[in-house]
């Protein structure tokens, strides 16, 4: 049964790194995407003036930093889960600690379209 794999990292240089070394272990394809926490939308907005009717989420993404980076792959073998994982918690640190990031690994009744390289 495939899986997905799932890290969100506040972590960002460290991110990039962790999906390139996924890749290195074995990953077939790695996705980063740019995560933006609510608390720091809702911090920046308490900032900004907001006049009805011209305020957008699309403006607050423009003033905020990004705050997390989301990797995610999809996987077929269960040895290739643990190695990501393992791979994870060495560039990051125990995942347990806090600010390191947390992952969580899905079962995936099926899949379709997966490239095997």
């Amino acid at each position: 049964m495939s899986k997905l794999v799932v890290l969100i990292t506040a972590r960002i240089e460290e991110g990039h790194t962790v999906g390139e070394a996924w890749q290195q272990a074995g990953a077939p394809g790695v996705t980063l995407i740019e995560g933006h926490g609510l608390r720091r939308i809702q911090e920046a907005t308490q900032h900004t003036e907001i006049l009805s009717g011209t305020f957008s989420l699309l403006e607050v993404f423009k003033q905020v930093d990004i705050s997390s980076l989301i990797i995610f792959t999809v996987l077929d073998e269960d040895w290739l889960v643990d190695r990501i994982l393992d791979t994870t918690e060495k560039i990051l640190g125990d995942l347990r600690q806090a600010n390191n990031g947390i992952a969580f690994v899905i079962n995936l009744e099926r899949t379709v379209g997966i490239n095997r390289y």
